[in-house]
């Protein structure tokens, strides 16, 4: 696979110490499969890129995804959408099913219940949380979660206003609270961002007003409890060292600069060795998880630095012109791939016994 350029190859012999572990350790396809035996909690998200429902909503602009419309979305090319992203979540889970799934790009709730009741995952229990958005495509975030593993207290969609922009209309955020099966509390937020539609400059200030909403949530966390424990994902639409994410939201993407309860962006590393999304044949990381330092430190509920992966199952991809590897999307233009997402899709282990957890670690 030719995901690694001269530029990152060289990049790799300047990293710190801390990031260098970080990818020596980073957690690909094989590596999500071997490790998910030490997991006592899995968190998956996945931008799904336009999993649209067949009908027409007057109110979005879903025209091209009706079997009348543009793409010819017709239920046959829905249901093999649908099925291919559940086999491809249920394999994430690799023997048990990922306990939270954070989506992008999800029409409606009637696809989610396609997911829950008519496809590989309608054995894994999962409850929805969904509400649409005032996106204008009509997509929005959803969150899939096994209540026996995960009991929800409470979520709640965040609108987004922007104040320099107020006709605008983007996806709401979402919030997920809730108790793990060993006792402890996860606090979960899920975003999809502004695209970069119009230019990087010219759109960044969207992606800022979402980063300090989601800042805004986090500090107000960090007041009310100790040391909380909070995991944010999402498409970002932004790297790790972009202004929204590093200076706004301010996650580290060097973990040794954390202190007290700040933010690490777990998935800075990816972009030393390959990417969560491509285009014009170039590899992004505009998918993110990013934990709170109680995370890093807990005793009880805790992650490592590398144990968050990326899914790049070899039947999520195909070759470019240049022979190189790039998401196997379900349109490219106008023309039908039969394929997934322009993304793939991230993971995020989670332990419950530290002393019990690194030993295991320790000894593979």
């Amino acid at each position: 696979m030719k995901h690694l350029t001269s530029l990152s190859l060289l990049s790799l012999l300047f990293l710190p110490l801390t990031i260098k572990g970080q990818v020596d350790g980073f957690q690909r396809y094989e590596n999500a499969i071997k490790s998910r035996s030490n997991s006592d909690f899995r968190i998956g998200f996945y931008n799904v890129e336009n999993l649209f429902d067949l009908v027409d909503d007057s109110l979005t602009r879903d025209e091209a995804f009706t079997p009348e419309g543009e793409n010819r979305y017709t239920f046959g090319r829905y249901k093999k959408k649908s099925v291919g992203l559940a086999r491809t979540l249920l394999a994430m889970g690799v023997w048990e099913p990922l306990e939270i799934i954070g989506l992008a790009e999800i029409e409606s709730r009637w696809v989610l219940e396609g997911f829950t009741k008519f496809s590989p995952l309608k054995n894994a229990g999962y409850e929805i949380i969904h509400e649409d958005s005032p996106d204008r495509r009509g997509i929005d975030v959803a969150c899939l979660y096994r209540p026996e593993k995960f009991n929800l207290i409470l979520y709640k969609y965040y609108r987004v206003n922007f104040p320099f922009d107020p006709d605008r209309k983007t996806r709401d955020m979402l919030y997920v609270k809730g108790i793990m099966s060993n006792k402890d509390t996860l606090h979960v937020f899920i975003n999809h961002w502004p695209s970069r539609y119009g230019g990087q400059f010219v759109s960044e200030p969207g992606r800022a007003f979402l980063a300090n909403l989601v800042r805004e949530k986090v500090d107000s966390l960090n007041a009310r409890f100790d040391n909380p424990l909070i995991v944010i994902t999402g498409d970002f639409n932004d790297e790790p060292d972009d202004i929204s994410v590093k200076d706004v939201l301010k996650a580290h993407v060097n973990p040794t600069e954390a202190t007290g309860n700040d933010l690490v962006n777990l998935s800075a590393p990816i972009k030393y060795i390959f990417g969560t999304h491509s285009f014009g044949g170039e590899w992004g990381v505009l998918d993110h998880i990013i934990v709170s330092n109680s995370l890093l430190t807990g005793q009880s509920t805790y992650t490592r630095l590398n144990s968050l992966g990326i899914f790049d199952a070899p039947w999520l991809l195909t070759k470019n012109a240049a022979g190189n590897d790039v998401p196997l999307r379900t349109f490219q233009g106008p023309a039908y791939k039969g394929g997934y997402s322009d993304h793939l899709p991230i993971f995020l282990d989670l332990y419950f016994d530290k002393q019990e957890s690194e030993s295991k670690l320790d000894s593979q």
